[in-house]
């Protein structure tokens, strides 16, 4: 299966498109904020895949986060959806 087919089969399952944007402390200069953008497939309202990324973070990266701001956007949904064969190109 290549990759678009599986994008799809995951937000056919409820996945939806995920941004975050993360700010956080730079470590030789905790008074600054520094920006990273973080962007994944994940399923709302408790976005495990983000969870994972921003624990990861916690345990591996020097910078401590100051906040987190998200944005998701459901790309996909059953009434968008139609068979090949409704348009005569099967």
């Amino acid at each position: 299966m290549n990759k678009d087919h599986s994008l799809v089969r995951k937000q056919l399952a409820g996945y939806r498109l995920a941004t975050a944007e993360i700010l956080y402390h730079l470590p030789d200069h905790p008074g600054l904020l520094q920006a990273y953008v973080w962007q994944d497939y994940d399923i709302a309202p408790k976005y495990p895949v983000l969870s994972r990324f921003l624990d990861f973070w916690i345990r591996e990266i020097e910078g401590p986060i100051h906040s987190v701001r998200l944005a998701g956007k459901r790309l996909i949904g059953a009434a968008e959806l139609a068979s090949v064969s409704e348009y005569g190109l099967n």
